[in-house]
């Protein structure tokens, strides 16, 4: 085969510079706005809503507490021991200082955490529960085993009006 020569060598092309895209407006949007209003019967049944889920989630969260074994811990038998501890911390050496510090806060929290405990009644918050829960139960679906595999005792259950018929 012969060798080709510069004139037979197939040729470049040019470039030619690409059209720049101009920016057009975009045509305004005309769409007129739509009153949507809820209702005040779609507002009521929303507030009700709420307040029932309110009523139940306290409620669970009362009695979902880890309740601690031994002796129940009272108010009175912890400032005792925060005036023990007050009492050594005259007489002790640095070291024995520190700890004693450090279980005084210890002791400090846990009344605060007691007192913030013993402040919340359940018998209202049961009540509460007791108002609602049929309702709310029907709405969300939930079974008489649901609930006392929540901890919620059959006897609250049968005040609410939720019966072992259901699920």
């Amino acid at each position: 085969m012969p060798a080709k020569t510069t004139s037979e060598t197939p040729q470049r092309r040019k470039r030619v510079p690409k059209k720049q895209a101009v920016p057009v407006a975009a045509p305004a949007k005309t769409v007129a706005k739509r009153a949507s209003r809820m209702s005040d019967d779609h507002k009521a049944a929303l507030a009700a809503g709420r307040e029932e889920g309110r009523a139940v989630r306290n409620y669970l969260d009362v009695i979902s507490r880890p309740k601690r074994p031994g002796r129940k811990r009272t108010v009175e038998s912890i400032a005792r021991q925060v005036a023990e501890v007050d009492a050594k911390l005259a007489t002790a050496d640095a070291g024995q200082r520190l700890l004693l510090i450090q279980q005084r806060f210890d002791l400090k929290s846990e009344l605060d955490q007691l007192k913030k405990e013993s402040s919340e009644d359940l018998g209202a918050l049961e009540s509460a529960f007791v108002k609602v829960a049929a309702a709310y139960s029907e709405r969300k679906g939930i079974s008489y085993a649901a609930w006392r595999e929540a901890g919620v005792s059959a006897n609250v259950l049968r005040q609410a009006g939720i019966g072992r018929g259901r699920g």
